[in-house]
């Protein structure tokens, strides 16, 4: 692998604004990429449902391997604080100057990808047929991939490096993740003449949050109310408060369970006062298991014992793209691509993970 190289394309990326919904520096980047290294290139309109700059990327490049074809993936945003960006290197570490992100969340699957389709062609290694998704927005619930058209993908088998650690970890479990908001309606009046006149907003909402049991309701499901915001002055009973709220759990119908309980305590405290509710409620992603006698999983293993890389199994109970790929019958395996301490000014990579990623890409299209 040509580690001058990588690190080169690690800065160049880094040092480009991508925060979600704003990509479009970073695609026309890719896409510039993606077309030296031979592929066919398609940007949808995923842009069109956000009112955001780019779309999702896609690419196909045909292989000489007589075998099933292989997806990669790593997605194009940064979270904020991503703009302006001053990657630093520091030995065998590159980190952020800690007044931004670094961005190897997830420029550092970028580069493995690049690298290690680069170092298949330039040695003349016959390869599967690859096929890529650069996808928007996936710090934003997966927005990216949730509009894409998975009707043109050709895999039934797919890499998504999004996952922290050193190379050869992979995640097996990830949740199911849901949004709501619930608006509490009363009744404005004086808070000093006639305050008895008045339906309390903020104080419904609050009796209702004491009733709902947060943070681990159970052994792997969570609850969170996040923000609260209610009222317009100190002298006015409010009328509206808004709570957001988020419920994650490695079960499906538990996590829909835990969203039914919300409502119903809500509807009933608010009842109880003669107030009332709205709820309005997403899901984002769903749940999924890996099978660990899946094709997916053995080739991933044998890949990294060709290159001497110890494999580690985790649950993550965070949401990547590849809840998506397995909600549209593709067996997608999220690996790790060298970030530490991402989603905040502390990150950093190991430019020696860096290699390793790129050559674990490379065994796989291989494979």
């Amino acid at each position: 692998m040509n580690k001058d190289r990588i690190v080169h394309e690690f800065l160049e990326l880094t040092n480009i604004d991508s925060e979600s919904f704003h990509e479009r520096k970073m695609a026309d980047v890719l896409i510039d990429k993606l077309n030296e290294l031979g592929f066919d290139v398609i940007e949808d309109d995923a842009y069109k449902y956000y009112n955001s700059e780019a779309g999702n990327i896609y690419g196909y490049l045909k292989g000489e391997l007589d075998k099933p074809s292989i997806l990669l993936s790593a997605h194009m945003d940064t979270v904020s604080p991503g703009n302006h960006k001053h990657p630093i290197i520091d030995g065998n570490i590159i980190k952020s100057d800690e007044t931004t992100v670094l961005g190897a969340d997830d420029v550092a699957g970028l580069v493995e990808i690049l690298e290690g389709i680069r170092y298949v062609q330039e040695n003349h290694i016959p390869h599967r047929d690859i096929e890529i998704l650069f996808p928007i927005a996936e710090e934003q619930y997966d927005k990216g991939t949730q509009v894409f058209d998975f009707s043109q993908i050709k895999s039934k088998q797919a890499y998504v490096l999004d996952l922290s650690g050193d190379i050869g970890t992979a995640a097996i479990k990830a949740p199911s993740i849901l949004s709501f908001e619930v608006k509490v309606i009363g009744q404005a009046s004086h808070a000093g003449f006639d305050p008895e006149n008045g339906i309390h907003a903020i104080m419904i909402a609050s009796q209702a949050i004491s009733k709902l049991r947060l943070g681990h309701v159970d052994e792997e499901s969570t609850l969170n109310i996040g923000t609260i915001q209610g009222g317009i002055a100190r002298n006015i009973v409010p009328e509206e408060t808004i709570c957001l709220g988020e419920i994650r759990s490695y079960d499906h119908s538990k996590a829909m369970k835990y969203l039914k309980e919300v409502e119903d305590i809500f509807n009933e405290t608010a009842s109880k006062y003669h107030g009332r509710i709205e709820m309005n409620d997403e899901i984002h992603m769903e749940a999924y298991e890996n099978d660990m006698n899946s094709n997916t999983v053995k080739d991933f293993m044998k890949a990294c014992n060709n290159i001497g890389i110890e494999t580690k199994f985790i649950h993550t109970f965070g949401g990547s793209d590849n809840n998506h790929f397995m909600e549209n019958g593709i067996e997608g395996l999220v690996i790790s691509s060298a970030m530490y301490h991402v989603h905040s000014t502390k990150e950093y990579t190991k430019i020696d993970e860096l290699v390793k990623g790129a050559k674990l890409v490379a065994q796989l299209i291989c494979e």
